[in-house]
């Protein structure tokens, strides 16, 4: 058995989570040694696609008319669609028609949690759709007071500095704008906020946040694997106020680095987190500055041991174990050889 994992795109995209779940994948494979590809070959077995760029369409139709078998990551939804950059409000349905037809052509569709495994079964795709974790390296994401101290010094921090930092895109879905708004409520700590989107991307007023002249606001961009373990392991809490996502790598591994975290309370982590057990959630500004005030002064429990304990059920061999499961499924199919080829050609009728 032999997996390609196909990367076109993926230079696009390589600073999104998309680029990490793709790493992740790697990893895994290598962990439960099952042989891949990241090139074409001839002799692989089974396709497996992250992305919904055109030219991962055109494989897929490659693979089926090859005989060969395809598993379709679905890392994007409509609604994550929806809130990002410019136009995206407007092309919102277009883009739900295009990932339809994109999943569609996996013999197996995996995305990483059952809201957004519910909300692509909600779209009409005939294929078996799988929840799997986009999973997180347990052996690397490990908190290191000598990397927190360098990070403190790099940005010129002292020990008394509370700070708080956020991963994301520029983007209004990822919930930038409150995130923002606190550090204006919240003078006496310090705010960073570490990705990059092309600013010609994204609205006005996103912006006119990006350019926010706040002494305590800071938006050093992107940086590497390692720089962000650094900043987490120097890190006070982590605020995700995201509106939507499919999962967030970004959580899983603030998670493992055992930093307190608040969330902005939404459908996909209802059924995941407990308020006031692993994480903190609150769902507007207001609850947002007494929660941040609360856990950085030590008002309230520290839960960070708690919250590692569910990220340890998305580790990468776990993972690894599935996605075997997975391509033993996918390579011997219990519907006879035509109907699975018309099935994965849904376009052609």
């Amino acid at each position: 058995m032999k997996i390609w994992l196909y990367k076109g795109g993926l230079k696009l995209i390589s600073k999104s989570g998309i680029g990490k779940a793709f790493e992740h994948q790697k990893a895994a494979l290598e962990e439960k040694e099952i042989d891949y590809c990241t090139k074409f070959n001839f002799g692989y077995d089974i396709v497996q696609i992250n992305t919904i760029f055109p030219d991962s369409l055109i494989v897929a139709i490659m693979a089926k008319l090859m005989r060969k078998k395809v598993i379709y990551y679905a890392h994007s939804t409509m609604e994550d669609f929806r809130n990002s950059f410019k136009g995206s409000n407007f092309f919102a349905a277009f883009f739900k028609r295009w990932i339809k037809l994109c999943y569609s052509m996996g013999d197996i569709v995996i995305t990483p949690t059952e809201y957004s495994k519910n909300l692509l079964e909600g779209y009409g795709i005939n294929r078996k759709i799988i929840s799997l974790t986009n999973g997180i390296d347990l052996k690397y994401y490990k908190r290191d007071a000598e990397l927190g101290k360098q990070f403190r010094d790099k940005y010129h921090f002292n020990e008394k500095d509370k700070i708080v930092v956020s991963v994301g895109h520029y983007i209004e879905r990822k919930g930038i704008e409150d995130f923002a708004a606190l550090a204006e409520r919240l003078p006496e700590y310090q705010f960073l906020w570490f990705g990059y989107t092309n600013l010609n991307l994204v609205p006005c007023h996103i912006r006119s946040i990006i350019n926010t002249k706040l002494p305590n606001l800071h938006f050093p961009g992107y940086i590497s694997s390692e720089e962000l373990k650094a900043a987490y392991s120097g890190s006070d809490l982590f605020l995700f106020l995201t509106h939507e996502e499919t999962e967030g790598i970004v959580l899983l591994e603030a998670l493992a680095m055992k930093i307190p975290i608040l969330i902005r309370d939404i459908p996909i982590y209802e059924s995941w987190f407990q308020n006031g057990k692993q994480v903190y959630k609150g769902r507007g500004l207001a609850e947002f500055k007494v929660l941040t005030k609360d856990i950085l002064e030590g008002n309230i429990s520290d839960l960070t041991e708690e919250g590692y304990k569910t990220v340890q059920e998305k580790s990468l061999s776990k993972v690894g174990d599935t996605l075997m499961d997975t391509y033993t499924e996918v390579l011997n199919p219990t519907a006879e050889p035509q109907e699975n080829m018309e099935k994965g050609m849904p376009f052609f009728y």
